[in-house]
C-alpha cells in the first residue's frame, strides 16, 4: 500500500494547514467543515500525482461580488505554477476555472458557498478550492491523451504538490492584500492577463463577477459567472474520477 504524501506545509502566518490522507477530499471537506475550520484554514491532501487543496475565507462583502474571490484564487494559482515552470513555459486560464500549460490541460479552480446565502448580503463563508495534475497517469502512452498533461511532462523541476501548495499560499495572501489596497480592478487584471482570449475583443469582469467580451465593432457578449458554477462539477474535472480531465 502507498504510504501517505502528507507533509507539513511552510505557510504564510494567518494560514493553518489541515491535512488529509490519500482518499480525502479537500474541497468537499472544507465546504462540510468551513464554519468550524474559519477563515484562513487550508485543506490539502497528500497525493504524489496530484496538488489538491481548498482555502476557506470569511469575506465581508455580499455574496454577488464576493464569488470574485475565484478570480483571485485563479490569478494566484497561475503564478504559482509560474514560479515553479521552465522559462516561457506558456500558462493560460480558459473562462473561468480551468489552467493549461502549454496547451495542454492540467486542472483548476472552484469555488462553494454556505447553502442559503443571499445574494445582497455576506456569506458565512467561501471556499476556493483546486486541483492541479502534478505527475502524468502511470502507464499512460506518449500522445495518448493529447488534451491533457501533467507537470512533469512540462519540465516542471521539484513541482511537488507541497511546493504548489505553498506557492499557491504565498501568492494568494499577496492578491487578498492587493485587491484590499487597490481594489479588484488589480485582480482582475492579474487574470485577465492569463485568460485565453481573442485579439479583436476586450475583456472585462463585472462587479457580480460576471464576464464581458466587447467587439471594438460594438456589441457586448456577457458570461455569467454564477450559472457557470452552480453548474455542478467544473468542465475540468471529470465527475467519474475526481481528477482533472484526460
Amino acid at each position: 500500500m502507498r504510504r501517505s504524501h502528507v507533509h507539513a506545509l511552510d505557510l504564510p502566518p494567518l494560514f493553518r494547514p489541515v491535512a488529509l490522507r490519500e482518499a480525502g477530499d479537500a474541497f468537499a471537506h472544507a465546504c462540510a467543515h468551513a464554519a468550524e475550520l474559519g477563515a484562513g484554514t487550508l485543506v490539502h491532501v497528500g497525493r504524489f500525482d496530484l496538488a489538491e487543496f481548498a482555502v476557506v475565507l470569511e469575506p465581508d462583502e455580499p455574496l454577488r461580488a464576493a464569488r470574485r474571490a475565484l478570480y483571485a484564487g485563479m490569478a494566484a494559482l497561475g503564478d504559482a505554477l509560474a514560479a515553479l515552470a521552465p522559462p516561457e513555459k506558456p500558462i493560460a486560464i480558459v473562462w473561468p476555472d480551468a489552467i493549461y500549460v502549454d496547451g495542454g490541460l492540467v486542472g483548476g479552480g472552484r469555488l462553494g458557498w454556505s447553502d442559503g446565502a443571499a445574494e445582497e448580503a455576506a456569506p458565512d463563508w467561501l471556499v476556493f478550492g483546486a486541483m492541479i495534475r502534478t505527475a502524468s497517469p502511470g502507464g499512460a502512452e506518449p500522445g495518448l491523451h493529447p488534451l491533457a498533461t501533467a507537470l512533469d511532462a512540462e519540465g516542471f523541476e521539484d513541482a511537488g504538490s507541497e511546493r504548489l501548495v505553498e506557492g499557491f499560499a504565498r501568492h494568494f495572501m499577496a492578491a487578498a492584500d492587493r485587491w484590499r489596497e487597490e481594489g479588484f480592478a488589480a485582480i482582475a487584471g492579474d487574470y485577465l492577463a492569463r485568460l485565453k482570449r481573442e485579439s479583436d475583443l476586450r475583456y472585462d469582469i463585472g462587479e457580480n463577477g460576471d464576464l464581458a467580451l466587447r467587439r471594438a465593432s460594438g456589441g457586448t457578449v456577457h458570461r455569467r459567472l454564477l450559472p457557470a458554477l452552480a453548474a455542478g462539477a467544473p468542465q475540468w474535472l471529470d465527475p467519474a474520477t475526481g481528477r482533472p480531465r484526460l
